[in-house]
């Protein structure tokens, strides 16, 4: 059998892309986890560039950055495919993934780490973002039609992140159901497929992992 192995961290939405991917997949793995203040000769070998997480090893090879390994895994095990057959489908499907992460996720990240006048522009901002998202999701269930697909697994992090823990820790509101309806409707579904919700973070343990990081932000702005 091939041997695959996970380097995350336990709280790293990114990692949690892959885990999810290689569960709806059926492949079994092993999990190495990394302290990101100390990490391992064998993940700065495996991710000499970006020595980050998640990085997938599969016979020996690494697979850096989670979009890349989504694809990897998708090409690799054929079973449940996360893109669709058709050509424009698939287009769509990656580029709602990278728009989650070049636009979506910095915009949340920008509201969650300011505060006051500052945070609410940055709402305005985020919220913009969100409406694309509500738009793709017209008569759909999931953003690649019937089947949780790349473009779910790319933007899960909203379920959990983005829409809860973000939001309690810094006291705002950005996906409700009033403005966002399908994207609601969307996190409900998404978070509640078995695969998903079995392998969420501990919500308690994100939510002190957060607030610790928006006080470090928070001090850093502060005036001296």
């Amino acid at each position: 059998m091939a041997e695959v192995k996970l380097f995350r961290t336990w709280s790293s939405p990114f990692a949690l892309r892959i885990v999810w991917a290689l569960k709806l997949k059926g492949v079994p793995y092993e999990t190495i986890y990394e302290d990101l203040s100390n990490k391992s000769p064998l993940l700065l070998q495996y991710n000499p560039i970006h020595k980050k997480v998640p990085v997938l090893v599969h016979n020996g090879k690494p697979i850096a950055e989670s979009l890349v390994i989504l694809e990897y895994i998708d090409e690799t095990w054929k079973e449940n495919p996360l893109l669709p057959e058709d050509p424009l489908e698939r287009a769509a499907a990656r580029f709602w993934a990278k728009f989650g992460d070049e636009k979506v996720l910095p915009s949340i990240w920008e509201s969650f780490t300011k505060e006051g006048k500052e945070q609410e522009e940055a709402i305005v901002k985020a919220k913009e973002n969100l409406k694309y998202l509500e738009e793709e999701l017209k008569g759909k269930k999931f953003f690649g039609g019937e089947k949780l697909g790349l473009a779910d697994i790319a933007l899960g992090w909203l379920a959990h992140y983005g829409s809860s823990v973000f939001e309690d820790v810094a006291g705002m509101k950005l996906l409700t159901v009033e403005e966002f309806p399908l994207l609601s409707a969307w996190k409900l579904t998404f978070a509640d497929a078995p695969i998903i919700k079995d392998n969420w973070p501990s919500r308690d343990k994100l939510i002190a992992k957060f607030q610790v990081i928006r006080e470090d932000h928070l001090l850093k702005k502060a005036p001296k």
